[in-house]
C-alpha cells in the first residue's frame, strides 16, 4: 500500500485520518463544506486526491483482516503477495456492495478507480478489479482490449489475479468481439510470464462452453515449449476445459505433441479423458 500505515486510513467528505501524513508535511485548507490537503510529496498528493469510494472500500477490506488467512495465504504462491487476508466471498460481498455506488458513473470513471485499486499491489483490491470488470461487459467497447492488456501487464502479479481478472473480464470481452481472440495469440509473445498465461485462460469460460475450440488449440500450440510452470499448467487447463466439448480434436492434438508437451501442461490437459485415453496420452512411447 503507497507506504507505511495507509491501509488504516478513512476518507469521508469531511476528513482523512492525518496520522497517514507526517505531521507539519501538509496545509489545509477549505473549499465550499470539504476540507482538502495539499502536501509537498507528489506519492502523498496522489493519496490525498484519492477517490473517496477507494478509500472506504480499503477500509473494509482493513476491518475484515484476519492475520492467520494473511499468513497461510502465502502458501498458495511461489512468489511474494501483499495481501489483507480475507476470504475470496466476502471480498466479493465488499465488491457488490460499492457497485451499487459507482455503477451509475460512465466508465472511464470506473476504470480509473480500477487502476486505483491495482496500483495498491494488494490482492483483495485486485478481486474488486476482477468483480467489477465483468460487470461492464454491455458497456464494453473495441478499444477497451488495450485497457485490459495494460493491466494485466503492469499490475498483475500472481496466478490468483491473473485468472480472476481474465476468465470472466477478458473471456467475456472476447465473446462479445470475437474477432480480438487474435490479440490474446499475440499475448503468447510476451516477455511477461502472466500476459503469456493471461493468453489462455481468457478463453477458460467460452472454451468450457465449446467455443473458440480451434483458437483454444492454436494458443496451446504457441505456448507448447515455454518452460515456465505458470504459463504450462495455464494452456493445459485452456485444453482441459476445451476437451469437455470438443474431446476428439483436443486428444488428437495431445498425441501429436505430447513428446513436445511438458509433463505439467500434459497432465492438465488430460484431467477429463477417459481413463483409456490418459494413459495413452502419459505413454512415452517414443
Amino acid at each position: 500500500m503507497y507506504g507505511s500505515g495507509v491501509h488504516n486510513y478513512v476518507v469521508h467528505d469531511q476528513a482523512v485520518l492525518r496520522d497517514t501524513v507526517i505531521p507539519g508535511e501538509y496545509e489545509e485548507y477549505r473549499m465550499s463544506d470539504k476540507r482538502r490537503f495539499t502536501t509537498l510529496n507528489p506519492c502523498r498528493r496522489q493519496l490525498f486526491s484519492m477517490d473517496p469510494v477507494i478509500a472506504l472500500i480499503r477500509k473494509e477490506l482493513s476491518d475484515a483482516a484476519d492475520p492467520v488467512i494473511q499468513k497461510n495465504a502465502q502458501r498458495f504462491f511461489k512468489e511474494e503477495i501483499a495481501c489483507y487476508g480475507i476470504k475470496t466471498a466476502a471480498v466479493v460481498a465488499i465488491a457488490k456492495k460499492f457497485w451499487k455506488e459507482i455503477k451509475v458513473r460512465n466508465k472511464q470513471e470506473i476504470f480509473l478507480l480500477c487502476d486505483e485499486l491495482y496500483r495498491s499491489g494488494m490482492m483483495e483490491d485486485a478481486f474488486v478489479v476482477s468483480t467489477w470488470a465483468p460487470l461492464l461487459k454491455d458497456r464494453y467497447e473495441r478499444d477497451d482490449l488495450s485497457v485490459f492488456r495494460r493491466w494485466i501487464d503492469s499490475y498483475i502479479t500472481n496466478w490468483a489475479a491473473c485468472d480472476g481478472f481474465c476468465n470472466h473480464a477478458v473471456g467475456d470481452f472476447i465473446e462479445k468481439f470475437p474477432d480480438a481472440v487474435s490479440e490474446l495469440k499475440e499475448w503468447t509473445r510476451s516477455e511477461n510470464r502472466w500476459m503469456r498465461r493471461a493468453a489462455a485462460v481468457s478463453l477458460i469460460v467460452p472454451a468450457k462452453h465449446g467455443k473458440f475450440p480451434g483458437d483454444a488449440i492454436e494458443i496451446a500450440d504457441l505456448l507448447l515449449t515455454d518452460t515456465d510452470d505458470m504459463v504450462q499448467k495455464g494452456y493445459g487447463w485452456l485444453l482441459k476445459e476445451a476437451s469437455r466439448k470438443h474431446g476428439d480434436e483436443v486428444f488428437a492434438y495431445v498425441m501429436q505433441n505430447k513428446k513436445a508437451m511438458p509433463r505439467t501442461a500434459l497432465r492438465y490437459a488430460i484431467e477429463l479423458m477417459p481413463k483409456e485415453r490418459r494413459a495413452e496420452a502419459m505413454k512415452k512411447d517414443w
